[in-house]
């Protein structure tokens, strides 16, 4: 068993019984796809909500194009697209900003995005956790699917 490690702005795939973890998910987003006949899986760690206007930058720090590639890869080492299955945390708002200005709203930005993607892949969404102000640890594991998801001062959960 190995413990792969996805960077900010960065996307891996595995398979049981490995497992994935990204650390410090602030207003970033972990995007995790998951068959569990094959039990592969994979973890994206986003940055931003989408690609557009970015284009030949790391497609891996963006929702949209993080999730297309996500779903590519995991394609190629045995998972299904049609039974990906998906779960999500992050997208906090770690800092207060007397602002209604719509560009400081960048984890709920990230947030919509993601499920606006999983919609139109149609890759269903079995739980998130995300929102509040706090960041995020998350692990996926290939055996069963799980994904951890462990804080500062609110508590571990497995979702």
């Amino acid at each position: 068993m190995g413990v792969l490690v996805v960077g900010m702005a960065d996307l891996k795939v595995a398979k049981n019984p490995d497992i994935l973890t990204t650390l410090g998910l602030g207003s970033c987003v972990g995007i995790t796809l998951y068959d569990k006949t094959q039990k592969i899986g994979g973890l994206a760690h986003v940055m931003l909500p989408t690609y557009k206007g970015f284009e030949g930058q790391n497609i891996a720090k963006f929702a949209d194009s993080a999730i297309i590639e996500l779903v590519n890869q995991l394609a190629r080492i045995g998972a299904s697209r049609k039974l990906l299955t998906a779960k999500i945390a992050g997208g906090a708002q770690m800092f207060a900003f007397n602002s209604t200005n719509e560009s400081m709203r960048i984890g709920d930005r990230n947030v919509e995005a993601t499920l606006r993607l999983l919609k139109i892949y149609n890759i269903p969404l079995l739980a998130r956790e995300t929102g509040a102000d706090y960041g995020r640890t998350v692990e996926l594991y290939a055996d069963d699917g799980r994904f951890v998801i462990k804080t500062i001062g609110h508590g571990n959960k497995v979702i």
